[in-house]
């Protein structure tokens, strides 16, 4: 770790890093050169180049961890496609609350996302790439734009690029500002200008994607990674990470109850108290009480089970929670579970995107039921209900896993943190409170969610 130096965020703060120039005289698109230099002479194949990745070990960066190299693999072969082309679509529909290292290589190095997705769409042969970027995200899209057309203008996009018989364009597509777009079935369906829906899998985008031709949708963080590995080599890659499963330098946000939030660039794996250091510690010196290390969509860890945690796909998924976006939210003994629980429900309820029943109407149910309860108008019955509510959201009811996403905080909190859920009960001033009998619901609530934590 003393010796890391960093690659994705290396260029970060430095004047001219969204200029072509800059970005060229600190050695950017000389692997792209190389790419097309090499196709003539066959050093460079598409084969060859997805061959790289897979050997690296990269694994998604946008929250699923799948492997990089594995999913082009999935592309069927020219001969099977019928004619259709391939396309590549970069997700840069960055929605997760807690996250924000994609804004930051869009707005401080956007050239290195653009020759990683130059890269990637070589070795996938597409013609034609996007990058779906949130609505939001106003000056990302402007500095993208603006170096995308540097590009074609040194004809470095555009047809027969550099002699090589190489054609590739690259499009920006702002989103009209909807998290469930960065579900990649739902970012398709946006692209092709319908409602962010998800589609029913099978079949995959790999097989039949956007315009019904196959397709990759991968992370902005990602296809920048790809470029450093077919620049330096996957034994490169790997000499970085916990194991053979989890490779690379990654880009860690940190949020809440720290002295520097903020973007933290490390080996993959590093444990959870080693970066909470790097973030200056505790706000205030005040003690640790629960993180949630993937984005609001990830089930919260507790202060005991962050202790030794590598901060890793299988690191995180050990702890029954998942590392997702490296979206680390850090909340100190100040914190009111409840509450927390209770606005990351109103952001789920808010955002759903109404196509399956269990999670149009469980979201909202779950959150009224949450503010019910924090306003002191509880009933004991309650917890169980949204234990039961939760229940019938999860486990494949829906299309996509949104609905898995919006429970995670829900029952993870009040398995981790029900005596607080209990005190609001206690409390509170609703007639109804009595009716049931407290050991009984307690006894309900713990089975449950034991249940759940444990599968």
């Amino acid at each position: 770790m003393s010796d890391f130096q960093p690659v994705l965020s290396a260029r970060f703060g430095k004047a001219g890093s969204t200029a072509l120039k800059g970005y060229q005289d600190d050695g950017g698109y000389a692997t792209w050169k190389k790419v097309l230099g090499g196709v003539g002479s066959g050093e460079f194949t598409p084969a060859k180049v997805t061959d790289l990745v897979k050997a690296s070990g990269l694994r998604g960066r946008g929250g699923a961890g799948f492997p990089c190299g594995m999913k082009w693999t999935f592309v069927p072969p020219k001969e099977k496609r019928g004619g259709k082309p391939v396309y590549l679509l970069c997700n840069a529909d960055e929605s997760e609350p807690g996250t924000f290292k994609d804004r930051l290589l869009i707005e401080q190095d956007p050239h290195q996302l653009l020759e990683g997705m130059a890269i990637s769409s070589f070795a996938l042969e597409a013609k034609h790439a996007y990058i779906y970027i949130r609505g939001e995200m106003v000056e990302g899209a402007r500095i993208l734009t603006r170096a995308a057309q540097e590009l074609y203008d040194a004809g470095l996009l555009g047809k027969n690029l550099l002699g090589s018989g190489v054609d590739l364009d690259i499009t920006v597509h702002r989103g009209a500002g909807a998290y469930i777009c960065g579900e990649e079935t739902a970012l398709m369906e946006s692209l092709e200008g319908k409602r962010g829906h998800p589609r029913i899998k099978p079949p995959f985008p790999a097989v039949s994607g956007v315009w019904a031709c196959p397709t990759i949708i991968n992370n902005v963080e990602t296809l920048c990674c790809v470029k450093h590995i077919v620049e330096r080599g996957p034994d490169w890659f790997k000499t970085y990470g916990r194991n053979e499963k989890n490779t690379g330098p990654k880009l860690y946000c940190i949020s809440g109850h720290v002295e520097r939030p903020g973007v933290y660039e490390t080996p993959m794996g590093i444990q959870f108290l080693d970066l909470l250091k790097l973030a200056g510690g505790m706000k205030g010196g005040r003690k640790l009480k629960a993180v949630i290390p993937g984005g609001a969509s990830a089930a919260i860890l507790t202060a005991d089970e962050v202790q030794d945690l590598p901060m890793d796909f299988d690191g995180v998924a050990a702890k029954k929670s998942m590392l997702g976006s490296a979206a680390i939210i850090v909340m100190d003994e100040t914190t009111d579970i409840p509450k927390a629980v209770t606005n990351i429900s109103k952001f789920f309820a808010h955002e759903s995107c109404g196509q399956c029943t269990p999670c149009r109407e469980g979201t909202p149910w779950m959150n009224k039921m949450l503010k019910r309860l924090i306003s002191g108008q509880g009933k004991r019955s309650d917890l169980d209900m949204l234990v039961q509510i939760a229940n019938q959201m999860g486990n494949g009811m829906t299309i996509c896993v949104f609905s898995d996403a919006a429970i995670a905080p829900v029952l993870s909190g009040i398995a981790k943190f029900r005596g607080e859920f209990e005190a609001y009960l206690a409390k509170s001033a609703n007639p109804d409170f009595q009716q049931a009998a407290p050991d009984e619901v307690t006894s309900k609530v713990a089975d449950r969610t034991a249940d759940w934590i444990h599968s």
